[in-house]
């Protein structure tokens, strides 16, 4: 069954809102409204761009740690910390 546009953007804005113990960080009111007016395809890429720079900094702030890794160590070392360590 597939959802309708309107309730996928209700249910965006429940969660851009919902808090709970132990999460980071909570969305803004004005961040949760530009989103809810993105399409699903575009949160998607907004979110790939963001986990592929978070990525990139990670595997150059271990390469800046660990001078003497080769590019396969750092490689796995990211995998790891990202997969928390189910990879």
């Amino acid at each position: 069954m597939a959802i309708k546009t309107d309730e996928f953007n209700d249910s965006l804005i429940k969660e851009c809102r919902r808090t709970e113990f132990g999460q980071l960080e909570v969305i803004d009111d004005v961040m949760c409204e530009i989103l809810k007016q993105k399409s699903p395809l575009e949160r998607l890429k907004i979110a790939f761009g963001l986990w592929s720079s978070a990525r990139k900094q990670l595997f150059n702030y271990l390469r800046s740690l660990h001078p003497d890794w080769d590019e396969k160590r750092i490689s796995s070392e990211v995998i790891r910390r990202i997969s928390h360590g189910a990879a």
